[in-house]
């Protein structure tokens, strides 16, 4: 219903609960309440960020004081990370009042105990950061570091900028399917130990994952997970 409804993927929003929290068994046991004030008024001072990363926090401490006095909530009784990320999905405090969505029609939004509200709310989340229904993630390709322009495709990191037709003049082999591909591309390097780098060309649907967490790493975990979980699936 929710990919019906939101247009992403039922794979995505199951890779992404059980990524963040293995499907709400670890949801994190820090009170939310002490780690938002922590790091409103305590952030470290010798990060190079740190005025900037305190009003974040100070923001989110606000949020989550207006959710807990709204839903008529102990500020003292919810866990989360030590970042103060709630439920089974995660979320920041403003993260669950802008996309937060009562996917279980019971006239709240509870994403610790309700996997339909957790469902939808994880889908207007990547609604709301442009998921493209029907796009893939990413694309294989072939890449020879000592020939290609590595230094010219890395530098937007994972923003998609390329069309198709730029990768492969900088040195990119896509598979048939990336190169009739329209819209822009990045090019993803992911280390991997003592191995040679895996190389993808990531989609404007790879970007909205990091858009939940910044990484590469992170959003492979997720479309992975989610293919494994749906791969399981009775037909």
């Amino acid at each position: 219903r929710a990919e019906q409804e939101y247009g992403v993927p039922a794979e995505i929003i199951v890779g992404i609960v059980g990524v963040e929290t293995i499907y709400g068994q670890q949801m994190g046991t820090f009170r939310v309440m002490d780690a938002l004030t922590t790091l409103a008024f305590d952030f470290p001072r010798s990060h190079p960020r740190a005025a900037e990363r305190s009003e974040f926090f100070k923001g989110e401490l606000e949020q989550f004081l207006s959710l807990t006095s709204r839903t008529s909530t102990d500020p003292f009784t919810l866990r989360g990370s030590f970042a103060g990320a709630m439920g089974m999905p995660q979320f920041m405090p403003s993260s669950w009042e802008k996309y937060g969505v009562d996917f279980d029609g019971d006239g709240k939004v509870d994403l610790y105990h309700s996997p339909q509200d957790v469902i939808g709310s994880v889908a207007n989340y990547f609604k709301a950061f442009q998921w493209q229904p029907g796009m893939p993630t990413h694309y294989p390709l072939q890449l020879n570091p000592q020939s290609a322009d590595l230094a010219t495709l890395l530098l937007p990191d994972i923003k998609p900028t390329f069309s198709a037709f730029d990768m492969v003049a900088h040195g990119a082999r896509l598979d048939a399917a990336g190169q009739q591909h329209s819209g822009a591309l990045a090019l993803l390097e992911l280390q991997n130990g003592g191995d040679a780098p895996l190389y993808l060309a990531g989609t404007d649907n790879f970007y909205a994952i990091t858009r939940y967490n910044w990484s590469s790493y992170y959003a492979l975990a997720v479309i992975e997970l989610g293919q494994a979980v749906a791969a399981a699936m009775p037909k």
